[in-house]
């Protein structure tokens, strides 16, 4: 169990940023705050757009299975596969305890894992590396150049992450969003935006021919300092996957939130 506080923070984080993105994909998507859940759901392509959360603090196990039910049903009524975020630490020790089994009864399916991570690590240090020069996204090209390569680290066909961001204006001029370059060819990406005064960082994704190079973390520090710059933010935040999670300790992040991803059962 870690400090609750931290455990609040990951998730309003998650709250406020997916709010702001989801939205820029469609004005019209929904997004709605009810009790215990929040909606942040672009009905698009890509999948990581398409988002519930629990967001009660101290749910018990029967409370939480009602709110799984209720998160599963709104997912079920939408066009596009999208994930359920649980912060475990949200839950009491009786309901984590049964949320495998209660995930399961609501039709649910354990994804895969992540932790959220924060740091008062601001302002690093210009970043440098000796194979990159850093190119931030304005142009459609740059956009998709991102898309596409969030879409192969991820596994996702590309036509998906483009649909997830084409055309954005946020992206290109709100999002402290940058590619890693190598040869001419961009290898990475990352990108932070202000949340609640805080830097939040987010997809993060490096092609998998150009991993274990260094180049997440590089990017990654490229997006943190002039993201640093713009806002004066001292703190920043994240959700790692477990492939990432291993990188963003380097940088100052220490994990604080266990957090469980939920697909709707095939």
């Amino acid at each position: 169990m870690h400090d609750l506080a931290d455990s609040v923070e990951s998730m309003e984080q998650l709250v406020t940023v997916w709010r702001t993105m989801v939205l820029d994909r469609d004005p019209d998507a929904d997004v709605r705050d009810l009790p215990g859940i929040a909606v942040r759901w672009a009905d698009c392509r890509f999948a990581f757009w398409n988002c519930v959360t629990l967001t009660a603090v101290g749910t018990g196990a029967d409370l939480m299975e009602r709110r799984l039910k209720e998160a599963a049903e709104i997912m079920r009524a939408k066009s596009r596969p999208g994930f359920l975020w649980v912060f475990e630490d949200l839950l009491d020790d009786e309901a984590r305890a049964a949320l495998g089994t209660a995930a399961e009864r609501a039709g649910l399916a354990y994804a895969f894992p992540g932790t959220g991570m924060a740091g008062d690590l601001l302002p690093l240090p210009e970043p440098d590396h000796t194979d990159l020069t850093f190119v931030r996204v304005t142009t459609e090209e740059h956009l998709r150049a991102y898309a596409d390569i969030n879409s192969r680290a991820y596994g996702f066909p590309v036509e998906d992450g483009r649909d997830g961001l084409a055309d954005s204006t946020l992206w290109k001029h709100g999002v402290h969003a940058y590619l890693a370059v190598r040869d001419d060819t961009p290898v990475a990406c990352a990108a932070t935006v202000e949340a609640q005064g805080r830097l939040f960082v987010l997809l993060v994704a490096t092609d998998p021919q150009w991993q274990r190079r260094g180049y997440g973390e590089a990017v990654t520090r490229k997006a943190l300092y002039e993201g640093a710059r713009a806002t004066g933010a001292t703190r920043a935040t994240l959700h790692a996957t477990a492939a990432g999670a291993p990188v963003y300790p380097r940088i100052g992040f220490r994990p604080n939130s266990p957090v469980r991803f939920y697909a709707l059962a095939q």
